[in-house]
């Protein structure tokens, strides 16, 4: 057909498409192994070679190797204040923001002491140059975040930040309306928990649950 280029393969053009896709969703790096997903990609294209789940994690690096050290020359040039957020990561829940960048993501061993979590975060902030550059930093509303921030005070440039720190603690206001839910939750507990063996008998059998529907 007229105007229409040949096409060439290029592997390696393939393999970091394949890691892009593992990112952006989030996909397990067994995926490369599993027999469904190796069938369709050869189905796709057969030149294609399928590469182990250690060579697709090598990839996956190299692209996040690249990707902080764009992040950190976009950081130097911004001449205006960041913004941070930390937590000790327990869920798969996420927050994203129009602009979000995650600069560390480490396994920190217990006890999580303030002595150890203030270590940590400001290493980072020395790491990717924003101890003059913070805006504020947003953590769980607990002790043991006052601690850290307090240390972290101790061992930054209050005059590079705004009112002299005095704005650099943010209480997660998410945490704080899950503390407030809890409490309530708390206050109600017991008609809950009436509601919820109210359920489960009518639901432990058909004859039950049929009888009520019929009462219903």
């Amino acid at each position: 057909m007229a105007g229409v280029n040949a096409y060439n393969f290029d592997q390696n053009v393939s393999r970091n498409e394949l890691a892009h896709m593992i990112i952006l969703h989030e996909y397990p790096l067994s995926i490369v192994g599993h027999i469904g997903f190796r069938k369709y990609s050869n189905s796709l294209q057969p030149l294609f070679r399928m590469v182990s789940r250690n060579t697709i994690k090598k990839d996956i690096l190299s692209i996040y190797k690249k990707e902080r050290v764009k992040s950190k020359h976009e950081i130097d040039k911004n001449l205006g204040r960041i913004s941070i957020t930390t937590n000790m990561w327990t869920s798969q829940n996420k927050k994203r923001g129009l602009q979000s960048r995650v600069m560390r993501f480490i396994y920190v061993p217990s006890p999580h002491m303030k002595e150890v979590l203030s270590s940590v975060l400001l290493d980072t902030l020395l790491e990717w140059n924003t101890d003059r550059k913070l805006s504020t930093v947003a953590i769980d509303n607990c002790s043991t975040n006052d601690a850290v921030i307090k240390i972290i005070l101790d061992e930054l440039q209050r005059g590079a930040l705004i009112m002299r720190g005095s704005m650099l603690h943010m209480r997660c206001a998410a945490h704080v309306l899950d503390l407030i839910v809890q409490d309530g939750l708390d206050v109600i507990g017991s008609c809950i928990e009436k509601i919820r063996e109210s359920v489960g008998f009518w639901t432990a059998s058909t004859m039950r649950r049929q009888k009520f529907e019929e009462t219903a």
